[in-house]
């Protein structure tokens, strides 16, 4: 039954792998760039500064941080090392089969995708801490494509992904648990009853530049993704 899940996981990473295009490949290589998303990142923060007192920006700070530790530290330290999976682009098997774009191969081990586990844990602490309906539809795009990006550049499987989702939500949940036993205990906080705020508190208008900040990076995707087409 194994053998069987790890043959339909190869046939399915080889269907979403790679395309003929060098401007999508352009999109994903520059998608799957920790870089291209330091301005969401920026804007996540600004609406956390903006929205609280300094003790209690600083404790949310602090347990992002605490976040991306336990998110990255457990696939990249514990989880890879441990399954000892290799990379598509680094399998043997499949060298011949599926399509690299300009040598990408990252690591040795795959199991489980940082990627994914990194991307989901701070997507879903942030729906969390605003509860707006318009940054639940938009933010899980961001993980949403990174990880489709690791997929298509043939570093990860997609049980690799899904493994990392799962880990990303769960320490999301586990972590904006923590904060909020943390806040009410140290620094609460008083919401705002209006329609101008979220249920939480948070300004409207201080997430709007959050929304605002995603065409921008699609602009920034296209253009890298346009220079990569015409270099390479």
């Amino acid at each position: 039954m194994i053998e069987q899940i790890v043959q339909w996981d190869k046939e399915l990473l080889v269907a979403l792998n790679g395309s003929s295009s060098l401007f999508l490949d352009g999109v994903m290589m520059t998608i799957t760039k920790t870089t291209t998303w330091i301005p969401l990142f920026a804007c996540l923060l600004y609406a956390v500064v903006r929205n609280n007192t300094w003790r209690r920006s600083f404790l949310i700070i602090a347990v992002i941080a605490l976040l991306l530790i336990l998110a990255d530290q457990f696939a990249n330290t514990f989880c890879k090392p441990y399954f000892h999976r290799l990379r598509p682009s680094q399998s043997p098997d499949l060298a011949n089969v599926i399509d690299l774009v300009n040598g990408y191969r990252c690591g040795l081990y795959g199991f489980i995708s940082s990627h994914a586990a990194n991307t989901f844990s701070v997507s879903v602490f942030f729906m969390l801490l605003f509860r707006d309906k318009r940054i639940n539809l938009l933010l899980p795009v961001w993980p949403l494509l990174a990880s489709y990006s690791r997929l298509y550049l043939g570093v990860h499987y997609p049980l690799d992904i899904v493994a990392g989702t799962l880990w990303g939500i769960f320490c999301g949940v586990l972590v904006y648990g923590f904060f909020r036993w943390a806040s009410l205990r140290f620094c609460p906080q008083v919401c705002m009853s209006s329609s101008l705020c979220t249920s939480t508190g948070y300004r409207r208008s201080d997430i709007t530049p959050i929304l605002l900040v995603f065409p921008l990076i699609f602009i920034y995707i296209t253009i890298r993704a346009t220079l990569f087409a015409f270099t390479y």
